[in-house]
C-alpha cells in the first residue's frame, strides 16, 4: 500500500507538508511574474498609442451621418449641408442591385436635402410648371435649367421622378402602404418616367419593398421605447426583488442545501424508474401488432423518426439504456454518498463565509464597471479605426463600360478621358479607403485592438477571482471563526493582488487571450470557407474549432484554481497552476462530485429566481394582480418589461452566484490543503468546520494539560 501511495503521489505531485508559520493567506510576499507585468504595461502604452492614432485619423461622423455622392456629410454642423440632414436617392430601385453588396453604395446619384419629397412629380411635368422650384430642391447643387429634358436625365442632374418618401436613419425611403390589399407608394399605382412614358409602380415597389419592413421596425422601436418610458420604475422594482431573492437564496443554502440535493437525486431515480416502466408497457402493448417485430437493422434509416416508435425493439433499447443509467446512479450513490455529503457541507460553509464577508456580494459591480471601460475603449477605438479611411470615388455606369469601377476625381471627371469613353458614366463617392502605409496597417491594428480587449477583459476577471479567493481563504484559515477573521479581508486581498501579482494575473490572462484570438480567426476563416466545396478543409476547420474550444475551457478552469493558489501562497502563475492541478488530480473524484452538485444548485437557484420574478412580472404587467393601489401602466407590448425583468434577473442572479461559486471553489481547495497539511493534533489542528470534521471522522485533539 505504501508503495502504491508513493507511486500515486509521484504521478500527481507531492502533498503539501505542515508549515507551522502558515495561518492562511501569506502577507509577507514578493512580486511575481514581473516580466509579464512589464509586458502588460508596454502593451497598454501601445494600446493607448493606437487609440490616439485612431482618434487623430478617424471620423465617427462617417458612421452617424449619411454622405452624398461627393462624400460630403448631410446635416453636419459647419458644412454646407448643415441644414440638409436627409439623403435623397435619385433612383431607389438601383439600390436593389447586386452592386450595392460589392461597393457598399447605391449606383445612383445621391444628394443632401432639407426634407424628403412629400408629393408625386415627374421631371417632364414639372420643368415647365410652377412646381419646378420645388422640384429643383432635389436636383444636384447649382443646377441651372439650361438643358433639354433628355440631357438633364442623361447627365444625372435631376431625378426622373419624385415619390412621397419618409425619412429613416436620415435617408429618404418611399412611403409604402397598402390600399385595399394593394401595395402602393403614395396615392399612385402608376408613375411616369422622365420622358412621359407611364409605367406600373410594381418596379418601384419591388426596389423599395424592403423599406416598408424597415419603417415597421422603426415604428416597433418607437413603441418599445414608449413602453420603457412608462414602465422603467416597475422594471427597477422587479430587479430589486430579484436581488433580494438572490441574497435570500444564498442564505437559505446554509440550511436547505442538503434537502435540495437529496430531493434532486430521488427525483432523478424516480423519473428513470418511470421511464423504465413506460418503456416496458409500450413494449408489451406492441406485442402481436403487425410489423412491430421488424428489427432496426432491417428498417434502416428513416427521416420520419416516429416510425421507430412502432417497433418493439426500439422500446427494448430504451428500456435497457434507462436501466443501465438507473443502476449506474444507484451504484454511484452507494459508493460516493460520503463525498456528496462533503460537497453539501462545503456549500453550507460557503454560505457562512459569504455571510461574514458580505461586501463580497458587491464586488461584481467593480468587475462590471471595469469591463464596461474595456468594452467602451475597444468599441470607440474600433469605430475610429474603421472610419479613418479617406473618401474613394469610383466610376459608375448603367451600361457596359470598360472603365467602370476605376477610381476617379469628381472635380476633373467631366473633362477626363474616362468621361469621353463612357458618356453615361459619372464619378461618385464609393467608400472610405486609402493606399498609404497607415491604411494598409488598419487590419493589423484592428486585430491588435481585439487582442488587447481580450487580454484586459481577462485581466479584470482574474483580478476579481484573486480578490474573492483571498477574502474567502482568510475566512477558512481563521481557526476561531469569526474572531480570527482579519479586518476588511476583501480590501486586503484586492491590495495584495494589485501590488504583488499583477504580472501573474497578466500571464494567465495573456494565455487565455491568445487562445481566444485564435478562435476568432478560426471563425473568420470558417465564414470564408463556407462557400468552398473542399470537405477536407471543412473537416479540419471543425476539428480545430472543437480543439480550441476545449482548450479554452480547460485554461479557464486551470486559471481559476491557479488564482486561488496565488491568493493563498503568493507564488507565481506557473507554480500555482501546477500545484492546483496536482492537488485536484489527487482528489479527482471529490472534484467531480462537488462540481456537479454545485452546478445543479446554481442552476436550480437561477431558475427559481428568474422564474419567480418573471411570473410576478407577467401577472403584474398583464393587469392580473395589483400592488397596493398602483397598477401596471398601459403598454403597447407587455412582453417588453417582462423580458427586461427576466434578463436582468438572470444577470443579477449570475452575479451573486459567481461570487458564491468562487467561494465554494476556494473553500474546497483550502479543505484539500487542510487535509494534507494537518492531522488534528494540538500542533497541527484542522481548520475545517465541525460538520466536515464529523463527516470525515476527524477531531482536533486538545493540548495536554501540564
Amino acid at each position: 500500500m505504501a508503495g502504491e501511495r508513493q507511486h500515486y503521489y509521484g504521478k500527481h505531485g507531492t502533498p503539501q507538508k505542515y508549515d507551522p508559520a502558515f495561518k492562511g493567506p501569506i502577507y509577507n510576499r514578493g512580486c511575481t511574474d514581473t516580466i509579464c507585468c512589464v509586458f502588460l504595461l508596454l502593451a497598454i502604452v501601445g494600446y493607448v498609442a493606437v487609440g490616439i492614432i485612431a482618434w487623430t485619423h478617424g471620423d465617427p461622423r462617417k458612421v452617424i451621418y449619411p454622405t452624398d455622392s461627393r462624400g460630403e456629410f448631410c446635416g453636419q454642423k459647419g458644412t454646407k449641408n448643415a441644414n440638409k440632414p436627409y439623403l435623397f436617392y435619385f433612383n431607389i430601385v438601383k439600390c436593389a442591385s447586386p452592386l450595392v453588396l460589392l461597393e457598399f453604395q447605391c449606383p445612383t446619384p445621391q444628394i443632401c436635402v432639407e426634407k424628403c419629397p412629400n408629393r408625386y412629380l415627374t421631371y417632364l411635368n414639372a420643368h415647365k410648371s410652377q412646381d419646378f422650384e420645388y422640384y429643383k430642391e432635389f436636383c444636384v447643387p447649382g443646377f441651372k435649367n439650361n438643358k433639354g429634358v433628355a440631357e438633364v436625365l442623361r447627365d444625372g442632374d435631376c431625378p426622373a421622378v419624385l415619390t412621397p418618401s419618409k425619412p429613416l436613419a436620415q435617408r429618404c425611403f418611399p412611403a409604402i402602404h397598402t390600399h385595399k390589399g394593394v401595395l402602393m407608394v403614395g396615392n399612385e399605382t402608376t408613375y411616369e418616367d422622365g420622358l412621359g412614358a407611364r409605367k406600373n409602380v410594381t418596379e418601384l415597389v419591388e426596389g423599395a419593398k424592403k423599406a416598408n419592413g424597415v419603417l415597421e421596425a422603426r415604428q416597433l422601436a418607437m413603441r418599445i421605447f414608449e413602453d420603457y418610458t412608462v414602465s422603467w420604475y416597475w422594471i427597477v422594482i422587479g430587479l430589486v426583488i430579484a436581488m433580494v431573492i438572490s441574497l435570500l437564496f444564498i442564505v437559505l443554502l446554509r440550511f436547505l442545501a442538503g434537502i435540495m440535493v437529496w430531493v434532486m437525486i430521488v427525483m432523478v431515480i424516480l423519473v428513470l424508474g418511470y421511464g423504465i416502466f413506460h418503456c416496458y408497457m409500450e413494449y408489451a402493448r406492441l406485442r402481436g401488432e403487425a410489423g412491430s417485430d421488424i428489427s432496426l437493422v432491417d428498417l434502416g434509416f428513416q427521416t420520419d423518426l416516429r416510425v421507430y416508435l412502432h417497433l418493439r425493439q426500439t422500446w427494448m433499447a430504451f428500456m435497457i439504456i434507462l436501466s443501465i443509467l438507473e443502476v449506474i446512479i444507484i451504484l454511484l450513490l452507494i459508493f460516493l454518498r460520503k463525498r456528496i455529503l462533503i460537497a453539501i457541507a462545503l456549500i453550507k460553509e460557503a454560505s457562512r463565509a459569504v455571510g461574514y464577508v458580505m461586501c463580497s456580494l458587491l464586488y461584481p459591480l467593480v468587475t462590471f464597471f471595469l469591463l464596461c471601460l474595456c468594452i467602451a475603449y475597444w468599441a470607440s477605438t474600433a469605430i475610429f479605426l474603421s472610419t479613418s479611411n479617406e473618401a474613394v470615388y469610383k466610376i459608375f455606369s448603367d451600361t457596359a463600360c470598360s472603365v467602370a469601377g476605376k477610381t476617379c476625381n469628381p472635380e476633373t471627371f467631366p473633362s477626363s478621358n474616362e468621361s469621353r469613353l463612357c458618356p453615361g458614366a459619372y464619378c461618385q463617392f464609393a467608400f472610405y479607403g486609402g493606399e498609404s502605409n497607415y491604411h494598409r496597417a488598419l487590419l493589423g491594428l484592428q486585430i491588435f485592438n481585439v487582442f488587447m480587449f481580450f487580454w484586459l477583459a481577462n485581466f479584470v476577471l482574474a483580478l476579481g477571482q484573486v480578490t474573492l479567493a483571498g477574502a474567502f481563504a482568510s475566512y477558512y484559515w481563521a481557526l476561531n471563526k469569526p474572531d480570527d477573521l482579519p479586518a476588511f479581508p476583501l480590501f486586503s486581498a484586492f491590495g495584495r493582488a494589485l501590488r504583488y501579482h499583477t504580472g501573474s494575473l497578466a500571464f494567465g490572462a495573456l494565455i487565455l487571450a491568445i487562445v481566444q484570438i485564435i478562435r476568432v480567426m478560426l471563425e473568420y476563416l470558417d465564414q470564408r470557407l463556407k462557400a468552398a466545396e473542399n470537405k477536407f478543409a471543412k473537416f479540419l476547420m471543425t476539428c480545430l474549432k472543437c480543439c480550441f474550444w476545449c482548450l479554452e475551457k480547460f485554461i479557464k478552469f486551470l486559471n481559476r484554481n491557479a488564482y486561488i493558489m496565488i491568493a493563498i501562497y503568493g507564488t507565481n502563475f506557473c507554480t500555482s497552476a501546477r500545484n492546483a492541478f496536482f492537488l485536484l488530480m489527487r482528489n479527482i473524484i471529490r472534484v467531480a462530485v462537488l462540481d456537479k452538485v454545485t452546478d445543479f444548485l446554481f442552476l436550480l437557484g437561477k431558475l427559481l429566481i428568474v422564474g419567480s420574478v418573471g411570473i410576478l412580472a407577467f401577472f403584474f404587467f398583464t393587469h392580473r394582480i395589483r400592488i397596493v393601489q398602483d397598477t401596471a401602466p398601459p403598454l403597447n407590448y407587455y412582453w417588453v418589461p417582462i423580458l427586461t425583468v427576466i434578463i436582468g434577473s438572470y444577470l443579477i442572479a449570475h452575479g451573486f452566484f459567481s461570487v458564491y461559486g468562487m467561494c465554494v471553489d476556494t473553500l474546497f481547495l483550502c479543505f484539500l490543503e487542510d487535509l494534507e497539511r494537518n492531522d488534528g493534533t494540538a500542533e497541527r489542528p484542522y481548520f475545517m468546520s465541525p460538520t466536515l470534521k464529523r463527516l470525515l471522522k476527524k477531531t482536533n485533539k486538545k493540548p495536554a494539560e501540564s
